[in-house]
């Protein structure tokens, strides 16, 4: 019998793919045992606050994995590499929106993993998963198929109370456990897609993803600016569907209302890219670069794609009338 091809992967991929621990320096004695971990066992003055998996993009060390798992500028971050090496990381970027954090240890000629296109992915491909499952289990590789494209989902850390929604998402039955958050996705030519982030509890085979590209747009900020540069449009808004549309007696059922959250709020941010627009309270935003504003397609979303200082298109109902937009998106 041939050999399956997913085996090649694994030997492209698994070098590059690290484990990552952070802890927290909080004084005092910490041997309580619910202090104690696998990879921190019986520490004095620290405590292992987060952990899950990473892999290396460039040979002098740059780790991409997930904003939840590398989140504290303060905290320490041990990267252990596949060979048990380690290393000391520090976070040097955060992507607040897309669930992406880029680490750093100093290295030289370490095994990367290439960064592939997830825009041209399709149902059915097949894909590799890779992390250190429960933080324990390093090494875990599992395979499956692409499930679902463009997902949107609210995802919530153990250790956090707070939501968030992430869209654009890549689902997959690829086994995708605690621990496995930060690890690539990977095409069967080695290359990452993806970077693992979230499972469904209590579900089978639902794993999720975030596209690469996300993540090569950031590593591009980031050697261009030294940041991560998040675009801004400036406006509070609501979603319209034919409930909010019959509750404001507005004539479409789709787009953004743009409008103020709370008494106290503005609609429009003070020398934002809308306000320089002249966008006002009261407008439905219909469309963004011909794109419709929907449930399905936020506003944020369509921002959110952009990058800063590209000119964007905005279809606008006003007063009855349609009227078209362009501005320049600024930086956040």
């Amino acid at each position: 019998m041939g050999k399956s091809p997913i085996i090649k992967v694994v030997k492209i991929v698994s070098p590059a793919v690290v484990r990552i621990a952070s802890k927290k320096n909080i004084g005092g004695n910490n041997n309580s045992e619910e202090n104690q971990t696998p990879l921190y066992p019986k520490q004095k003055g620290s405590y292992q606050i987060n952990g899950g998996s990473g892999f290396l993009v460039s040979k002098d060390g740059l780790i991409l994995t997930n904003k939840h798992v590398a989140s504290e500028n303060t905290g320490e971050y041990e990267i252990i590499t596949s060979d048990d090496k380690k290393y000391s990381g520090k976070l040097i970027a955060r992507d607040e929106i897309n669930d992406v954090s880029i680490l750093k240890i100093n290295g030289k000629d370490l095994p990367v993993i290439k960064l592939g296109d997830s825009s041209s992915l399709e149902l059915g491909q097949q894909v590799v998963a890779f992390g250190n499952a429960l933080g324990v289990f390093k090494n875990t590789v599992s395979a499956g198929i692409i499930s679902g494209l463009f997902r949107l989902i609210t995802a919530q850390t153990p250790n956090s109370t707070t939501e968030e929604k992430m869209r654009g998402l890549i689902q997959t039955d690829a086994a995708i456990n605690p621990g496995n958050s930060g690890g690539p996705l990977c095409d069967t030519n080695g290359k990452a897609i993806g970077i693992n982030t979230a499972m469904i509890l209590g579900a089978e085979n639902i794993g999720f993803a975030i596209p690469i590209n996300t993540a090569k747009r950031d590593l591009d900020d980031l050697k261009k600016y030294g940041r991560i540069r998040q675009p801004f449009l400036g406006v509070r808004y609501l979603l319209i569907d034919k409930e909010i549309q019959k509750k404001f007696g507005l004539p479409v059922n789709y787009g953004a209302l743009v409008m103020r959250e709370l008494p106290d709020y503005i609609a429009i941010m003070p020398g934002s890219t809308a306000a320089k627009a002249g966008l006002k309270e009261k407008d439905i935003i219909l469309e963004c670069n011909g794109e419709k504003i929907n449930e399905d397609k936020s506003v944020t979303d369509a921002i959110h794609e952009c990058r800063v200082g590209k000119e964007i298109s905005l279809k606008i109902l006003r007063n009855g009338k349609e009227l078209t937009i362009k501005t320049t998106l600024q930086e956040k």
